[in-house]
């Protein structure tokens, strides 16, 4: 059941992350349209949406393209045409509000009500501004003076101008309100004009003047096969832009080009002859030919710079195709650099293998040399590809501490047994042919390297003490983190325990003095080297505080008695010193057994009958 339940939720937390991950994927491909570089395209069909023409009265359109494609612009060649785009479109833009300007000045827009009113005081407030003017005008050519040979008053002449400040202010604010109130274009294309030129004197004071490196110069930086894919997708991306930027002024120059000739069909007109037209109408016709000229004229500059504009994208274009092909060569050399390693490293470990077939003639150790030249191989070849693909780290002392910290980390039993290693030659170290304890393992010592200890293994202490006939290898670091017991150097010394059983009836006392007095006088010597050296390591003055006699100990046991004897011994002598005693003890007990035997005849003699009785 718990198992069930276990499935259940597995299964539901993955339907959930499907679900997420199928609404994400979804809302990525809708909004993939932010993502596009001139944000006034349609994402689907390229073209021109008229999104920022709706905001102003101009289109800025070409300048917008312009200034957007030079920000992405990156060999030195590119800068060079994208300034020039950038100088045709500003042009550009600058004569649009020109030409609208003018169209402005010849619209007559509709007067009344208010705004017939506004004209009207604009009209008042020209006449006063005129007066003014011709009142400063006498004050200042001396017509100010009260008397004949007096110097002119000074205070009316400023009074003057003054009032012909504030007049001015007036009108102008009339004539802003009554622009308002007409619908007259040219107080929006004022401000609009003032915020361009405000933006284009920001744009140019922060412009950059690094003309940046060639294009084959700035190739040579795209070392990584990473970075050689993404600049070859960066500059497909960036062909596609300019491909449309050139569909904009194609549009623009097909644009003009209707406007020019609508425009020359209108200059041609019936002019100052028209009949029935009199004098003022033919003034003011004229002025209108002379007006539309300008405007005519304005329009065969913009379309000229639009024309260079396309020429220019188409040249942009070019430059942009030129880069991508050095990018495809770049791409193609580090795949065929790829082959290459990967060629190399069967090659290699073929090699390697004929090369082992002749040198070792040990199967296994053939097949472990095998796997770990191929494993090698391998690797090599890998971290080659990688720097290939991902280049070399800049970073190069962080990446080679962070390097060192791991190999530290991976290599640290291997470390700390280099460095044990020197702990075990010290002089309190391990020798070949030493008996030694290390982890629980005791044995003697066959092999001493620098990261190795080999032991041929012995049974525990307490049994016989014989070889098993197994190696055992440990990484010297035991002599730094772990414990060793080393019993042919100084502390050889160890502690046995025999343990006797004693059928009942047996006379255990005397057995029990003769086992001591036996055991005292085989570990004798023993015990007294013991004493010496423990004194002589403690540097103890006096006698040592522990004791290095035998001692001889009885326990109950389940169809007798255990008589335990304990007593100190060397490593090396410890079989031998365990076997002569074994022998001294069995001795005793049969000299026990036959003054038992013999004290038990005496004592059922007399009760026999006497022979022949």
């Amino acid at each position: 059941m718990k198992g069930a339940h276990m499935n259940r939720v597995r299964i539901v937390i993955v339907l959930i992350i499907l679900i997420v991950l199928a609404v994400t994927l979804a809302g990525a491909f809708l909004t993939r349209g932010v993502m596009t570089y001139l944000p006034f395209l349609e994402p689907k069909k390229g073209n021109w949406t008229g999104a920022y023409v709706a905001h102003g009265v101009v289109d800025q359109r070409p300048w917008q393209t312009a200034a957007t494609l030079a920000a992405l612009a990156q060999s030195a060649e590119e800068r060079e045409l994208a300034r020039e785009a950038e100088r045709l479109a500003d042009h550009e833009v600058d004569q649009a509000f020109s030409q609208s300007l003018r169209q402005a000045s010849l619209a007559k827009p509709n007067l009344n009500g208010k705004a017939l009113a506004l004209q009207q005081r604009v009209t008042e407030l020209q006449e006063t501004v005129k007066n003014d003017q011709a009142r400063i005008a006498s004050l200042g050519a001396g017509g100010g003076k009260k008397l004949a040979g007096a110097a002119p008053d000074d205070s009316d002449l400023e009074i003057a101008k003054s009032q012909l400040g504030l007049d001015q202010d007036e009108l102008n604010d009339s004539i802003e309100d009554l622009a308002r109130e007409s619908g007259d274009p040219r107080v929006k294309l004022q401000q609009e004009l003032a915020a361009r030129q405000a933006a284009m004197k920001l744009y140019n004071d922060n412009a950059s003047k690094d003309d940046g490196q060639t294009a084959v110069v700035s190739a040579e930086q795209y070392r990584s096969l990473a970075q050689q894919v993404s600049t070859w997708r960066s500059l497909r991306d960036r062909k596609e832009l300019i491909v449309q930027a050139q569909q904009l002024a194609n549009a623009d120059v097909a644009a003009l080009t209707g406007d020019q000739a609508a425009m020359k069909i209108e200059v041609a007109g019936p002019g100052d002859k028209a009949a029935g037209a009199s004098s003022s109408e033919r003034i003011n016709r004229l002025q209108q030919i002379s007006a539309q000229k300008n405007i005519l004229s304005i329009l065969n500059d913009r379309l000229g710079a639009q024309q260079q504009l396309v020429a220019l994208y188409g040249r942009w274009e070019q430059q942009v195709e030129i880069q991508r092909k050095i990018a495809v060569h770049l791409i193609l050399q580090s795949l065929a650099l790829i082959a290459a390693i990967c060629m190399l490293v069967i090659l290699a470990g073929w090699g390697l293998q004929m090369a082992l077939e002749k040198m070792v003639h040990d199967p296994r150790q053939k097949q472990t040399l095998k796997t770990v030249l191929n494993l090698g191989t391998q690797l090599v070849g890998l971290l080659l590809i990688l720097l290939i693909v991902l280049g070399v780290p800049r970073q190069m002392p962080t990446i080679l501490g962070l390097a060192t910290a791991g190999l530290t980390v991976v290599f640290q039993d291997f470390i700390l047994a280099f460095c044990g290693w020197f702990v075990l030659m010290g002089p309190n170290g391990v020798r070949v042919r030493d008996w030694v304890e290390i982890d629980g393992v005791g044995g003697e010592v066959v092999q001493l390297g620098l990261f190795r200890t080999w032991l041929l293994e012995t049974g525990n202490w307490t049994a016989n003490g014989h070889p098993t006939g197994r190696r055992v290898s440990f990484l010297n670091g035991y002599a730094i983190r772990g414990k060793y017991f080393n019993f042919s150097t100084a502390g050889q010394w160890m502690w046995d325990e025999i343990k006797v059983s004693v059928p009942p009836g047996t006379g255990v006392h005397p057995l029990i003095k003769g086992i001591y007095d036996a055991t005292v006088k085989t570990t004798e010597a023993d015990a007294k080297m013991a004493e010496a050296e423990l004194k002589r390591v403690t540097h103890e003055e006096g006698a040592p505080q522990f004791s290095a006699m035998p001692s001889v100990n009885i326990r109950p046991a389940g169809t007798g008695v255990d008589i335990v004897i304990r007593y100190i011994t060397r490593a090396g002598v410890r079989v031998e010193t365990r076997n002569h005693l074994f022998a001294m003890i069995v001795d005793l007990m049969q000299g026990v057994s036959k003054e038992d035997r013999s004290k038990e005849d005496r004592d059922v003699a007399p009760l026999s009958p006497p022979v022949g009785a």
